[in-house]
């Protein structure tokens, strides 16, 4: 069963179970990977997180279901997963622009999100660059941010929120500093480019299902100045490392780019599977332009 299959597979079991507590591990083991890739690949390749997936799927059938049988707002809020009516009426407006009690009128308009199904497009003109690298273990330290996944208050909703705190506070000139100016002795079999001391590293620490660590992060070396930092020692690791040109330093549009086409394109199409191990975005360039690196660890398909 190939990677698009499972995901459906996946999709199936949502659909199935949709008035259930969803379990997120569960719903991964059917597609074959861990709960930090499966909410990757899912939000990459349907543009959607799973979370609001089902969110809206739920709101999609509850409209439904107010529309076609003579139930109760109450009845149908707890069918899918609120705790209250006020709540639910909240979360119906927003995505349909009407209340609950409106919903049950005739000649009312309201959205629809049909079930996903996940399939391979042939494009035929695209192309995309990507080198294999195999690498022995190696030490970074760094800054860490946490990343919620369903928008924990306590938690940062993105990296690039990460980025922004330890800009602003000076903690990302002192990483810079304790960096120091040597480069690690394998540098020169990792990379084609010179490159910042910089970068980013995802999926080294699970904290729960919808919660991640991800830190700023330069290569331990004999200069360094690990005092005070997260350090961390990736393993030994095979990559498909990604090249990426990033017009005016737009990041984030890039970001999204490069793994909407390794999740639906390149991976699914290729002779490896994602790894559940430690990511890492690899940034370089000039302060005119921009250059990073996507290190998707990656093992061979069985």
């Amino acid at each position: 069963m190939n990677l698009l299959e499972r995901m459906n597979l996946a999709v199936d079991y949502v659909e199935q179970n949709i008035t259930d507590e969803l379990d997120l591990s569960k719903i991964a083991q059917l597609a074959g990977c861990s709960t930090y890739n499966f909410q990757r690949m899912f939000s990459f390749i349907a543009d959607i997180s799973i979370i609001e997936y089902v969110r809206r799927r739920r709101l999609t059938l509850a409209a439904l279901e107010l529309q076609s049988n003579n139930v109760k707002v109450i009845d149908v809020a707890m069918k899918y997963g609120y705790e209250s009516p006020v709540s639910f009426a909240r979360a119906f407006q927003a995505i349909h622009g009407i209340t609950p009690r409106d919903a049950k009128k005739p000649n009312v308009s309201l959205k629809a999100f049909p079930k996903m199904t996940f399939q391979i497009i042939i494009k035929g003109v695209s192309e995309m660059n990507y080198r294999i690298v195999k690498t022995e273990p190696f030490q970074v330290f760094g800054l860490e941010g946490i990343i919620s996944t369903k928008g924990d208050k306590d938690c940062f909703s993105h990296a690039g929120a990460i980025w922004q705190k330890y800009q602003n506070n000076g903690m990302y000139e002192q990483l810079f500093i304790d960096a120091g100016e040597s480069k690690p002795p394998y540098y020169d079999s990792m990379f084609v480019e010179e490159m910042c001391r910089i970068h980013g590293l995802l999926n080294y620490k699970k904290i729960n299902d919808t919660t991640y660590g991800y830190m700023l992060c330069s290569f331990v070396t004999p200069d360094s100045n690990t005092k005070g930092y997260e350090v961390f020692e990736v393993p030994e690791t095979t990559w498909a490392v990604f090249p990426v040109d990033v017009n005016d330093w737009d990041v984030g549009e890039a970001i999204a780019k490069v793994n909407k086409t390794f999740y639906s394109e390149w991976l699914p199409t290729s002779e490896y599977e994602k790894a559940d191990a430690p990511e890492l975005e690899i940034y370089g360039g000039t302060p005119e332009k921009g250059y990073l690196e996507f290190w998707m660890p990656i093992v061979k398909k069985n």
